[in-house]
Formats: structure tokens, C-alpha cells, sequence
């Protein structure tokens, strides 16, 4: 077999187990762009733990998740320690909420959050102690937890897809039994500009990725694991080749550095060729996919009994001084981490919470870190320059790139008409908000926008009628 390269970085002619692991390179989807990636702010920037003392000000939402919203299960004034459930609900789609700090409940009330919702909220005033909860107890593996318990101890941790999506894991993690998956897939691709959190956590913890891995495929039996990498990635490579290499059943795929790669569709068509159906989800084309943070977070769960409790998160941009990944609890004000990490070196003109093509615009830094947060960008006006639109060419541009094979300038007709149910016909509801299609217009429409504002009141139409037929 002979050597492969990606980016002149030899994989496998001096390890033969290695080569074995990786076997596939620059796999990749249809269409799709390639946006400036802006990541050498912060790409060569080991991740750091932002700290915070006494008195410091925590809001946990009770809505970090996709599904039913938790209930407060603390009240005002009671004392919590750090890994204290302070949220659940008894639905099945749902994850718990755990204080990530120790001290008291100060309020409960509606607080705003980075999608500009007001949501039921916990504040806890950090005592600056970190007394941990007595729950909180490691164990030294996992060979003697039955499937059953494994899904216990990750629902009970509270963990989501920390990709952006934020779907319980557990639910994740327990198909249909009509809807057999063969492939989990670690997605270590990490696509959006300006982003590095996935990067380093590949570099710094490559062993407890492949070790989560290895509990989830104990979870679906006879499952393949499959960890997939951009080629621009060198690095991480680098540090997961030999612990894909030395563990069954798990290989490396190098996935050509294009976006939106690391979307889940597109990601299961780059590593399997398979397409998920209209409407469907990665079960239906027998796939689980999780981000590489996700499954730290369940090896972290599993070996170490810690609930969901902190995040790492890339601040970046020309405003902020000191741009770089932080280990941060969840909770914490996004004012109060940027003051962490050095203040402002030059005027936000615009605050973006997650990437720029998929991340949201806040215009209150007073809103929390949560589950789904994978990093805020402090842009000044030069990078928030938006150019002005122009009248639509017809070039198909939007056409060509829409990496879910969409015509988004129809769509786009659809919103101007206010025509939801032409809309819903020309499969608007298949757009995954990637903002591919407005990147690459030149006459700068605002395309995704427009679709992504009609596709959410569509779906919200559509779950209302749904359970009105319950």
C-alpha cells in the first residue's frame, strides 16, 4: 500500500497499524464552499482554564438543549455545590442542568440567552469555594457497565451534542430497534471560520476521545467507530493515529478541509456515501454522529462521575486582547469572560456568539455560556463589514455551492411571497442554515437569513400540528 499524503503530511509508511487506521483520505461531500478560515488567532493556543472568584454572578438557562425545557429542581436562597443537579424533567428528550460552581441560589427568573429568548433561568452566587457534590466519584472503567447504565450515567450528566445542535446524547444513543446503526462517527472536523476549540481538544486529549468512542460502540454493539478529521488538521492527526491504530474497530478518516464538512448530513456522505433521507435523521442512514468534545464529555462521565459543568470555547477576534481557547464553566456571563481574558484592545462592533457562517449576533454580552456555546468572536467594524445588496444576477452560484442541494434563490422568492407552503414544497425545510448560499452570492442577497427566519416558523408550524394530532 502505498503512502498517502494530505497537505504534505505523510500518514502510515513507517507504521503499518497506523497506515491500517486511516483508510480513508480527503473524503468529502457534494458542493459546498471555502470561506476564509481565520483560525490562526487561536489554532496554536493550548486551551487555558478561565477562572472566576467570589461573588461572580451564574445563569443556567433551563433550555441548553433540543426537547422539553427542565424545571428548576433548587430553590431561592438553598445552598448547591459544584456538580449539583439544579434542572431536569421527566421527559425522554430532555438533559439535566448541574451548577458548575458552588454557592447559593440567588434567583429564578426569565434571563435572556444568546438566541435573544428569555428563558426560566437559575442564577447561583459563586462562594468561590468549588465544594464538590459527594455524587461526584470516579471509576476505573467501564468493562462491567451494562449498556442500560452507560445511557443512565450519560443522561444523568446532562450531556448534548456541544457541536452547536445540542440533542440529548442519550437519545442519541438509543435507536429504534427498526433503524439498526452500523457507524458512529466523531466529528473532529470543525469547519466554521475562526473556531479551534475541537483542534486543540484533538491535539491535547486524543486518548480520552477514542476511550468515549469505545463506550459508545460498547452501547451500540457491532458498531464500526469511524474518527473523522479535516486534512488541515495535521496535528490532530498526528495525535489520534495511534490510538485509532491500537484500538479495534475504530479508524481515522481524513475528510477533505472544505464547509460545511463537519455538518452531520454532509459528514455521513463523506465517510459512507450514504445519504440521510428527506426529513430523516442520521439513524435512518444507520449513523450516529457526535462532536469530539460530546464524547470527552461522556469519557469524563464514565471514568470520572463529573456531569456536564464546563465548556471550551474560542474567544477570538480584533477587538479581544487576548484571543485564545478557555475551559470555561457554564454559567459564566459573556462580559465577565471577556474580561477574564484581557478585556477589549479595540471597539466590538459586533459580538457573535458561535461561527461566523452559522452563530448568532448578540447585542447584550450579559447572556450566559451554555451547553451548545463553542465560541464567541469580538469583531471589530472592518471584519463586520457587511457589503450592500445588490440586484440578484441569476447566476446560480447558490445553486452550484448549496450543500444540501437546494435552489436557494427560489427559496429565497418564497419568503419575499410569504408563500410558506411553496416553500415547505420546494424543500425549504431541508436547508441546514449554513449560510453557504449568501457567502457566495456576489450580489451579497440575504439569502440564508430570509430562509432560515421562514424554515424555523415552518418547522414551529409543523411540530404544533403535530401534536394537536396527538
Amino acid at each position: 500500500m502505498r503512502a498517502r499524503f494530505c497537505h504534505n503530511y505523510r500518514i502510515g509508511r513507517s507504521n503499518p497499524a497506523a497506515r491500517k487506521a486511516v483508510t480513508r483520505v480527503a473524503l468529502t461531500f457534494k458542493r459546498g464552499i471555502h470561506p476564509k478560515e481565520q483560525k490562526q488567532y487561536t489554532e496554536d493556543v493550548p486551551i487555558n482554564l478561565l477562572s472566576h472568584g467570589e461573588g461572580s454572578e451564574m445563569v443556567y438557562p433551563m433550555a441548553q438543549h433540543l426537547g422539553v425545557p427542565c424545571e428548576p429542581v433548587v430553590s431561592v436562597g438553598s445552598r448547591v455545590l459544584q456538580g449539583q443537579k439544579i434542572g431536569d424533567s421527566l421527559a425522554f428528550v430532555c438533559a439535566p442542568i448541574h451548577s458548575s460552581v458552588s454557592g447559593t441560589v440567588k434567583d429564578i427568573r426569565r434571563h435572556m440567552t444568546a438566541s435573544g429568548n428569555m428563558v426560566k433561568s437559575v442564577i447561583i452566587e459563586d462562594d468561590g469555594k468549588l465544594e464538590q457534590h459527594p455524587d461526584i466519584r470516579p471509576r476505573s472503567g467501564f468493562d462491567d457497565l451494562s449498556r442500560e447504565v452507560l445511557l443512565t450515567v450519560i443522561r444523568e450528566a446532562g450531556i448534548v451534542g456541544l457541536g452547536g445542535a445540542g440533542f440529548p446524547t442519550h437519545v442519541k444513543l438509543s435507536p429504534p430497534p427498526d433503524k439498526p446503526v452500523d457507524t458512529i462517527i466523531v466529528n473532529g472536523c470543525e469547519c466554521e471560520p475562526y473556531l479551534t476549540t475541537d483542534n486543540r481538544v484533538m491535539i491535547e486529549e486524543p486518548d480520552r476521545i477514542v476511550l468515549g468512542l469505545r463506550i459508545m460502540l460498547k452501547i451500540i454493539p457491532g458498531a464500526r467507530g469511524v474518527v473523522a478529521v479535516e486534512d488541515n488538521k495535521p496535528e490532530a492527526i498526528r495525535a489520534l493515529r495511534p490510538f485509532c491504530a491500537e484500538t479495534p474497530g475504530v479508524e481515522l478518516a481524513v475528510v477533505k478541509t472544505k464547509y460545511p464538512q463537519g455538518a452531520e448530513r454532509q459528514l455521513i456522505y463523506a465517510v459512507t456515501k450514504r445519504e440521510v433521507p428527506s426529513g430523516g435523521l442520521p439513524m435512518d442512514a444507520g449513523c450516529i454522529v457526535n462532536n469530539v468534545d460530546t464524547v470527552i464529555a461522556i469519557h469524563r462521565a464514565v471514568f470520572r462521575g463529573r456531569p456536564l459543568m464546563r465548556k471550551v470555547v474560542t474567544l477570538t477576534g480584533g477587538a479581544v486582547k487576548n484571543p485564545g481557547n478557555y475551559k470555561v464553566r457554564l454559567g459564566t456571563k459573556v462580559g465577565d469572560l471577556v474580561e477574564m481574558a484581557g478585556g477589549f484592545c479595540a471597539e466590538a462592533a459586533k459580538v457573535v456568539v458561535g461561527g461566523p457562517m452559522m452563530g448568532v449576533a448578540i447585542f447584550d454580552i450579559d447572556v450566559p455560556v451554555v451547553k451548545t456555546t463553542s465560541g464567541v468572536l469580538f469583531l471589530t467594524s472592518e471584519e463586520a463589514r457587511i457589503p450592500p445588496e445588490r440586484a440578484c444576477i441569476r447566476c446560480g452560484q447558490c445553486v452550484t455551492h448549496c450543500p444540501a442541494g437546494l435552489v436557494p434563490i427560489e427559496l429565497y422568492t418564497d419568503v419575499l411571497r410569504e408563500d410558506g407552503a411553496r416553500f415547505v414544497r420546494h424543500h425549504g425545510l431541508d436547508c441546514i442554515e449554513c449560510g453557504s448560499c449568501s457567502y457566495i452570492c456576489p450580489a451579497k442577497r440575504r439569502l440564508a437569513q430570509a430562509i432560515r427566519t421562514v424554515r424555523r416558523v415552518e418547522l414551529a408550524k409543523k411540530a404544533e400540528a403535530a401534536k394537536g394530532r396527538e
